[in-house]
């Protein structure tokens, strides 16, 4: 590894390792992985249902496809939520 590693003790909760263990997930790495997506520029990190995130699971394992294939239709979604507030925002002026 390239980088220097600087060595931090870290809390997880007992079902958290449980689970990532059982993942067979270095949580080191796991973790170095979740702080480079929040610190980038070009990483957007969201919540979802869980009927939500089973589809984007099925569409990645099923067509190949990567995150950066989906910008498009995560930016049309964007200018259709921002129509839509603009929208609200008319109606309150109104």
């Amino acid at each position: 590894m390239s980088k220097d590693l600087v060595r931090v003790s870290l809390m997880i909760r007992k079902d958290q390792h449980r689970k990532l263990h059982d993942m067979d997930v270095n949580i080191s790495g796991y973790i170095r992985d979740l702080i480079d997506d929040r610190l980038s520029d070009h990483t957007v990190v969201f919540s979802v249902e869980t009927e939500t995130k089973s589809i984007y699971d099925q569409i990645i394992s099923n067509t190949g496809e990567a995150d950066r294939d989906f910008e498009p239709y995560i930016r049309h979604a964007l200018k259709d939520m921002l129509a839509d507030k603009i929208k609200q925002l008319q109606g309150i002026h109104e």
